[in-house]
C-alpha cells in the first residue's frame, strides 16, 4: 500500500533541524502517539538530521498501514554507515533503515491500534500551518520535555522504592516463615527417623520371632512324624484298623504343620531379604509333569481335570527349582481346592518382547469377588465362602507364592471372576544358562526402584548390591568395584554427576560400566547408556547393562 504523505521540509541549515524536529513531534501527536513516544520520534529525527546537515536532504512525513514513516532523501555518499546519530535513533524508534545506494534514511514508529487521530486533511492542514521555530524556542520546548521526563523518572523511582520496601518486608516475612518451616521439617525428619528405626526394629523382631518359633517347632514335629512312621512302618507292632487310622491322622496333621512352619520361616526370610535362591537349569516339562502326577483333585474322580500346556521354546529356565516348585504347588493346590467341576490348567509360554517366561495357573472354579482381589495377598486372609469352610487352609498360599516369585526376580498377579474361575500369572526372567555379569551396584535413593531393579537383574547378575546415596555407592565401589553401576542422577549427599566425576578421577573406578537410570533422560550426561524410570522394561535394562560393559571396558 502506498504511503500517505502528510508534510515535507528541506534540511539545509542548522535552523532547519529545529523545524523538522518540531514537525516530527507534531506529526507523532496528530497520528495518535503518546507523549513519551512523541519525544522519542522527535529526538530520533533530530539526531539523524544533524548527520545530514549540508547534504541537501528532503524530509517527508507520511502514514503507512499503522506506521508513522519519516524519510530523508539526501545526496549519496554522506557516509552514514557508522553514524552515532543513526545508532542512537535506532534505540528510540521501531526501525531505522539506511539505503546508502539510494541516499535515503527511513524512520518508522508503529502506531497504537485504534489510536484516535484526526483525518488526513486536517493533519496536513495543521502541519502546514506551523511556523518556523527559533533555537531558543526549541530549546525551551526540549527543557520542558526533559522536566516532564524527569518528573516521570522521579515518580517511577518513588514507586520502585515503595515496591522495594514491600518486597523487602515480604522477603523478611518469608524468611522467618521458611526458617520456622525448616525447624519443623528438621523436627519431622527426626521423628520420622525415630519411627523408622522403631518400625525396623519391630520388623526385625517379628522376623526373628517367626524364624525362632518356626525353627523350634520343626524339631518336635519331625519327631512326631518319625514316631508315626515307626508305628505304621514295616517291623512295627500290629495295630488295629482304628489305631492305624488315628496314627496316620496324627502323622498327616504333623506333616501339614511342618509345611506351614516351613512357609512361615520362608515368609520371615523374604521379609528380611534373606531368601537366597540357588539357581540352576530347570527342565520345565519334567517339573510340570511331576506336579501333574502328584497333585490330585479334591473333588470326586472325573469331576476335575488337571491339564498341562507347554508352548515350544521354553523347555529350560535358569531359576531356583525348589522355590519354583513350591510356588506352582501352592497355586495348583488352591486351584484344585476351589474348583468343584471343570479343569485346572498349568500353561507355560515365552514372552519374547520382555524376555520372560509366563506361567499361568487357571481354573474354572468358584472365583473371587472383586472387592477381595487385593486382600487375598494379605497373610492369613481367607475369602469367606461355603467351600472355604470345607477346605483346609491358612491363608498363606498366595502371599507365600508372591514372596517367592519376587525373590526369583519375577512377579505374580491374579485375575478372577465369580462363578467363572481364577487365573494366576507368574512372570520369571527367561534364562537358560549362567548369569552374564558378576556384580551390579544399584545406586538410587528410591528403595522401591532398587527392589524392582534387583528383581529385573535376578539370574542375569551373580550378585546385586544396593546403595541409598552417592557417598555410600562410592565407598562400596572403592572397597570392591562392581562390573556395572545403575546410577540415579538425583541422590542425597553425593549426586550422580559428582559421583561420575569421582569415578573418572580413579583409575579402577573408571573401568566400571555405567547405566544412567533417571526420570529426566534429557538432562543425563552423554557417554553412557541412559534409561528412563518411567515404564522401564527388563529387556531394556539388561541390554543397557550389556552395552555398558562393552562400552566402558572396550
Amino acid at each position: 500500500m502506498t504511503a500517505t504523505e502528510l508534510a515535507r521540509a528541506r534540511l539545509e541549515h542548522d535552523q532547519d533541524v529545529f523545524t523538522v524536529r518540531r514537525l516530527g513531534r507534531a506529526a507523532a501527536e496528530l497520528a495518535g502517539l503518546e507523549t513519551q513516544d512523541q519525544v522519542r520520534v522527535a529526538t530520533a529525527l533530530s539526531e539523524v538530521c544533524r548527520e545530514l546537515i549540508g547534504a541537501g536532504a528532503v524530509v517527508v512525513f507520511s502514514l503507512d498501514e499503522g506506521n508513522l514513516l519519516i524519510t530523508m532523501d539526501h545526496a549519496p555518499g554522506a557516509g552514514l554507515a557508522q553514524s552515532e546519530g543513526l545508532a542512537l535513533a535506532a534505540r528510540l524508534v521501531d526501525a531505522v533503515t539506511l539505503e546508502a545506494d539510494r541516499g535515503r534514511v527511513t524512520i518508522a514508529k508503529r502506531l497504537p491500534p485504534h489510536s484516535p487521530r484526526l483525518p488526513i486533511d486536517q493533519i496536513r492542514e495543521r502541519l502546514a500551518g506551523m511556523a518556523p521555530v527559533s533555537a531558543i524556542e526549541e530549546l525551551r520546548q526540549q527543557n520542558k520535555e526533559l522536566a516532564s521526563t524527569l518528573e516521570d523518572v522521579l515518580q517511577l523511582n518513588a514507586e520502585l522504592q515503595e515496591t522495594n520496601t514491600g518486597v523487602l518486608a515480604l522477603y523478611n516475612q518469608l524468611s522467618a516463615e521458611l526458617e520456622e518451616t525448616n525447624r519443623g521439617v528438621v523436627a519431622l525428619y527426626a521423628e520420622l527417623d525415630e519411627k523408622s528405626g522403631q518400625l525396623r526394629e519391630a520388623g526385625e523382631a517379628r522376623s526373628r520371632f517367626w524364624a525362632t518359633v518356626s525353627h523350634e517347632l520343626r524339631t518336635p514335629l519331625n519327631s512326631i512324624i518319625g514316631l508315626v512312621r515307626l508305628l505304621v512302618g514295616p517291623g512295627s507292632e500290629p495295630l488295629s484298623e482304628e489305631q492305624s487310622r488315628q496314627v496316620r491322622f496324627i502323622g498327616g496333621s504333623a506333616e501339614t504343620l511342618l509345611e506351614l512352619v516351613g512357609e512361615l520361616l520362608d515368609m520371615a526370610k523374604a521379609e528380611s531379604g534373606r531368601l537366597d535362591p540357588q539357581s540352576s537349569v530347570v527342565h520345565l516339562p519334567t517339573l510340570a509333569n511331576h506336579l501333574r502326577l502328584t497333585m490330585q483333585p479334591t473333588s470326586e474322580p472325573g469331576d476335575v481335570t488337571l491339564r498341562v500346556d507347554l508352548a515350544p521354546g521354553v523347555d529350560d529356565v535358569y531359576t531356583d527349582e525348589v522355590m519354583l516348585a513350591r510356588i506352582l504347588r501352592n497355586l495348583l493346590s488352591n486351584a484344585l481346592k476351589f474348583t468343584p467341576k471343570g479343569e485346572v490348567r498349568l500353561s507355560v509360554h515365552a514372552d519374547t518382547a520382555t524376555d520372560e517366561v509366563v506361567i499361568t495357573v487357571s481354573d474354572t472354579g468358584i472365583g473371587i469377588p472383586e472387592h477381595y482381589l487385593k486382600s487375598v495377598f494379605e497373610e492369613f486372609f481367607q475369602v469367606p465362602s461355603a467351600l472355604q469352610v470345607k477346605t483346609k487352609g491358612t491363608g498363606l498360599g498366595l502371599p507365600y507364592a508372591r514372596r517367592l516369585a519376587e525373590a526369583l526376580g519375577g512377579t505374580l498377579e491374579l485375575e478372577s471372576d465369580v462363578g467363572r474361575g481364577t487365573s494366576v500369572t507368574m512372570r520369571l526372567p527367561h534364562h537358560d544358562g549362567t548369569p552374564e555379569v558378576r556384580r551390579v551396584l544399584i545406586a538410587d535413593d528410591d528403595e522401591a526402584f532398587r527392589a524392582a531393579a534387583r528383581r529385573m537383574l535376578y539370574g542375569f547378575a551373580v550378585e546385586t548390591e544396593e546403595a541409598g546415596d552417592g557417598t555410600a555407592a562410592l565407598e562400596m565401589m572403592t572397597a570392591n568395584p562392581p562390573d556395572v553401576i545403575l546410577l540415579d542422577m538425583l541422590m542425597p549427599r553425593l549426586d550422580g554427576h559428582a559421583l561420575l566425576q569421582r569415578m573418572a578421577e580413579d583409575e579402577a573406578l573408571g573401568q566400571v560400566g555405567v547405566v544412567v537410570v533417571t526420570i529426566r533422560p534429557d538432562t543425563a550426561p552423554s557417554g553412557h547408556p541412559v534409561l528412563s524410570k518411567q515404564g522401564l522394561r527388563r529387556d531394556q535394562l539388561l541390554q543397557a547393562v550389556r552395552d555398558a560393559v562393552v562400552t566402558d571396558r572396550g
